[in-house]
């Protein structure tokens, strides 16, 4: 049994989030006050009740700085906020400082928001990391650069060392469509076969379209405040039971290019660690929602999160343990491969909706803890939720 001071210190009583697509008539910034003001409704309480904010620490404050949403809200006292790690793994994270927050009386409710327009930006995600001077100087000019290049590597070495194939990337893709094929708001929801994922174009071999995320534009937002506030709020609270950070010992930019080991990522420290507060095991999760940013970055992390032995997670795909009806449901709103790109955070509104009990269709039966993991390259979290 956890000991942690944090496990069960809070719960998340609201969420909201827009309509996802790939190019949105309204400006994202909007977009992230309209989700914020979706999730405080959500929740039941007034605007005035929010007195924190959290952030990830790179692109929405880019877009939609905190003071500027608080402005927005007319937020009338505002005693907290905070920035929480970069793109995958800041939302995932966001509940460890709201919990610390909470728990020291910082502040009572926090609201942790998200968005992106990746989707509509002219160079979409290589232009904003092409900011980064060592990207532009150590990597652009060797061909080695743009995410579906890095994770081209790994997938190659994974390939290497434990004898995946095209197909086995192909069922990743299948299962996270066909749960897509069930949420109404997914941007993706065509089923796909085997022969359409292999006719699909390489974009840097062996990773093809269907292998990489989609580019959004969208926002997204949840409301956190204490356990025993949660039981006035208007839905059933769902109980962040275990979270867990963690960053690598190395910048971002030499990650992909310099990182010991392609095959291990940060989720094998932040899950057990997770798991740990929460006092579960792996087992007893009813449902994951994997940060997928590629179909291969979901094996990695499904393995390090303890769910399969190292190089066998492919066969989680290939058995249907994670599509619709399987024992272990992964990604169950079709993940950021078929549902949206905005950077995890609707993984986390996805287990919430789970845990809730009302997702009609694609609701995993008896759903009773559920684990959200995000993903940065060098920086992960992982969070697990109960009903």
């Amino acid at each position: 049994m956890s000991d942690s001071p944090l496990r069960d210190a809070i719960a998340i009583v609201g969420v909201g989030e827009s309509a996802y697509s790939r190019r949105s008539a309204v400006p994202v910034p909007t977009l992230m006050v309209e989700a914020v003001r979706d999730a405080i409704a959500d929740a039941g309480i007034d605007v005035d009740e929010v007195d924190g904010i959290v952030s990830d620490a790179a692109v929405a404050p880019h877009l939609l700085p905190a003071d500027e949403l608080a402005a927005n809200l007319g937020l009338s006292d505002r005693v907290f906020t905070a920035q929480m790690s970069v793109g995958g793994a800041g939302s995932v994270g966001a509940p460890l400082l709201a919990a610390q927050a909470i728990a020291t009386g910082a502040a009572k409710t926090v609201v942790c928001y998200f968005g992106v327009d990746w989707g509509s930006a002219p160079g979409g995600p290589y232009r904003f990391h092409g900011t980064d001077p060592y990207k532009a100087s150590l990597e652009m000019p060797f061909g080695f650069y743009g995410q579906p290049v890095y994770f081209a590597a790994v997938a190659r070495r994974y390939m290497h060392r434990y004898g995946l194939t095209p197909e086995d990337l192909a069922d990743v893709a299948i299962s996270t469509r066909a749960w897509a094929a069930l949420h109404p708001g997914a941007m993706k929801r065509t089923p796909l076969t085997r022969a359409d994922y292999l006719g699909s174009p390489m974009i840097a071999d062996p990773l093809r379209v269907l292998d990489c995320c989609l580019l959004t534009d969208g926002a997204a937002a949840f409301v956190m405040t204490s356990t025993a506030r949660a039981r006035d709020c208007r839905h059933r609270p769902v109980s962040v039971a275990g979270v867990s950070f963690s960053g690598a010992a190395m910048s971002g930019h030499s990650y992909l290019a310099q990182h010991e080991d392609y095959l291990a990522t940060p989720a094998q420290v932040t899950g057990p660690r997770a798991l740990g507060m929460a006092g579960i095991r792996p087992e007893d999760v009813d449902f994951a929602e994997i940060y997928d940013c590629f179909t291969i970055s979901c094996l990695l992390q499904a393995e390090d999160l303890g769910f399969a032995p190292k190089g066998a997670g492919a066969a989680l795909f290939a058995d249907g343990q994670a599509a619709p009806g399987g024992s272990l449901p992964i990604n169950t709103h079709g993940g950021l491969l078929s549902h949206s790109y905005v950077l995890g955070i609707n993984h986390v509104v996805e287990a919430v909706a789970q845990l809730r009990g009302g997702c009609g269709d694609r609701q995993v039966p008896g759903a009773e803890v559920g684990l959200v993991s995000g993903y940065a390259g060098w920086e992960h979290a992982s969070l697990v939720l109960t009903a």
